[in-house]
């Protein structure tokens, strides 16, 4: 079970932490998506980008 975090005194939700880890997943397959010209095959690139960035968080969310 994950804990509380502390920053200077504030406690931080887990969540914040693997909505993190999730943010930085994408970031580095968003240079995977530029290489293969991931805008060629979805009709919305950000909306198809947002809903890959939620099944990521889900998967942290669960693994972690």
């Amino acid at each position: 079970m994950h804990h509380d975090l502390t920053l200077g005194g504030i406690l931080v939700s887990p969540f914040v932490a693997d909505a993190l880890i999730a943010f930085a997943i994408l970031v580095a397959l968003r240079i995977v998506f530029r290489w293969i010209r991931f805008g060629r095959f979805v009709a919305n690139p950000p909306l198809a980008e947002a809903g890959i960035y939620v099944c990521i968080l889900a998967l942290v969310v669960v693994l972690l």
